[in-house]
């Protein structure tokens, strides 16, 4: 029912809580089609169908799709996020032991107990020092996006183990507890507002189907197809290069 109105059906469901089981799933635009954007552990989202092996799904940012129905779970709330750039889980309290799960950054679990180095996990043990209490979000977004820096181009990609730019933006935000559409364009009409003078720290730069984050007044950080990574580049380059390979002019340079 929540949907009604906004996506065309013959019928329209409640919808039931569940969260992402599988460390990393591909959120996409039918079932076996093209991926959108990407769910971490730990996700929450709502199932409006289940067919076929796979799940239609509302993420908690809004974005619809499909989900392989294998890579969802109970709703299991989580206590804390992968504060690193990403972390294994292992069997034991002990480094040693077999490794069960490789988390990318912002992946959420529940914390059942701590250890003197591990906390334990509804999933197993993690070191204590590479997660954080979702209570404590990050306060600075450019740290998040820098974080990542080198991480893979991957379109649609949402995690420290390949992303484009629009997962760079929600994945600074998101960890610094702000909320933030999954799309650039989305981002470009609901994120901060629109200034003129000189960059800042944080501020957003758009283009079409593009975005980054400053990380000083002369210094862009992107995940884009050119570097094919998350990358560093001169603001004024990257105008200029982006230009010159048809991407077109600046359209709008927002402040959080």
């Amino acid at each position: 029912m929540y949907l009604a109105g906004q996506v065309d059906a013959d019928r329209y469901l409640e919808g039931w809580p569940m969260r992402i089981s599988a460390e990393l799933t591909d959120l996409c635009a039918a079932p076996n089609g093209a991926r959108d954007r990407q769910l971490l552990i730990g996700a929450l989202v709502t199932v409006f169908e289940n067919t076929a092996g796979w799940a239609f799904v509302q993420a908690a940012d809004g974005y619809v799709g499909y989900v392989k129905a294998a890579d969802l779970g109970d709703p299991l709330n989580p206590t804390h996020f992968v504060g690193t750039v990403a972390t294994h889980v292992y069997e034991q309290e002990d480094f040693k032991s077999a490794n069960t799960y490789s988390l990318p950054f912002g992946a959420r679990i529940t914390v059942i107990d701590e250890r003197r180095k591990f906390f334990e996990t509804n999933i197993g043990f993690v070191p204590k020092s590479h997660l954080r209490e979702l209570n404590r979000p990050f306060s600075d977004p450019a740290t998040v996006a820098q974080l990542h820096f080198g991480v893979p181009y991957l379109w649609g990609g949402n995690s420290s183990r390949g992303i484009d730019c629009s997962g760079l933006i929600t994945a600074g935000l998101a960890a610094c507890d702000i909320a933030c559409p999954g799309d650039s364009d989305m981002q470009r009409d609901t994120l901060g507002t629109a200034f003129d003078g000189e960059y800042q720290r944080g501020d957003l730069v758009f283009w079409e189907g593009h975005v980054g984050m400053m990380v000083d007044e002369e210094t862009l950080i992107h995940a884009n197809a050119h570097h094919m990574a998350t990358a560093y580049e001169p603001i004024a380059r990257a105008i200029l290069r982006i230009a010159a390979q048809d991407g077109g002019p600046v359209l709008a340079r927002k402040r959080l």
